[in-house]
């Protein structure tokens, strides 16, 4: 059963084949301002290197510690895969705190499938299965966004409990109760 698990070299060579499928769809450009397109950019050419991902994967465990040297515009995140045995299905990204860009286009929680992985209920089960971390973290509720027409990921929030608040420029705004979670 798939499950969160904190990032790990355990699942490395189907990591691997979910970054091949992202590359196919077109993520990973300088043009993908998501976390994992930022990481794909940086990383992407090096991952195939057992090393160079084992410090890929450290990176993510540190990223949650706030004395973590990071760019200005970061904040603190908690990075999390969801896996099935040794087979990576996706990431989910939660950031400590916002951020004012944060609050208009990223949010609280990210997360990504990879595409062969997708329209099976696992962004459903990582998003919810992501509150009660969320909520230890101190956040109740959580913000939420996506593209105005990324209609599978509005389904997956408001499957959620996702209540739609707004749209900012190109991005749907929900806010989730992760209290009873």
């Amino acid at each position: 059963m798939p499950e969160l698990v904190a990032p790990t070299t355990a699942v490395h060579a189907s990591f691997l084949e979910a970054v091949d499928e992202w590359v196919a769809e077109g993520r990973g450009t300088v043009h993908d301002g998501s976390m994992l397109g930022r990481d794909m950019v940086v990383y992407g050419g090096r991952w195939r290197d057992p090393a160079a991902f084992a410090e890929y994967v450290e990176r993510n465990l540190a990223d949650a510690r706030p004395e973590t040297p990071r760019p200005v515009a970061m904040v603190p995140s908690t990075v999390l895969w969801y896996v099935t045995g040794d087979t990576f299905l996706g990431r989910l990204s939660i950031r400590h705190r916002l951020t004012p860009r944060l609050l208009d286009w990223g949010g609280i929680i990210g997360y990504d499938v990879r595409p062969s992985a997708r329209r099976r209920g696992h962004a459903t089960a990582m998003l919810r299965a992501s509150l009660p971390v969320a909520h230890d973290l101190g956040h109740d509720p959580v913000l939420v966004t996506c593209d105005h027409d990324n209609v599978a990921s509005r389904k997956v929030i408001e499957a959620c409990g996702g209540v739609f608040e707004d749209q900012r420029a190109e991005k749907l705004r929900y806010w989730i109760p992760t209290s009873g979670t």
